[in-house]
């Protein structure tokens, strides 16, 4: 698999949820939980199950910083 986004974090699938149209995939990467929201036809297709090892492609547009 090639993609343009620099930003990619192995991991392995932790749970996969189905809601109404989409659900949340937890990826467990280097010890540390990470959510994606993914459309149930899309999980489907990529066959998701726990324990399934996968790539976190991540591409931002923005990134915003806050402090107190």
């Amino acid at each position: 698999m090639k993609v343009s986004a620099r930003n990619q974090l192995k991991g392995t699938v932790a749970e996969v949820h189905r809601g109404p149209n989409h659900g949340p995939c937890r990826i467990n990467v280097g010890g540390t939980t990470r959510t994606a929201s993914i459309i149930n036809a899309a999980a489907e297709e990529l066959k998701l199950a726990k324990g399934m090892t996968l790539h976190a492609v991540i591409q931002a547009s923005d990134v915003m910083v806050g402090v107190d």
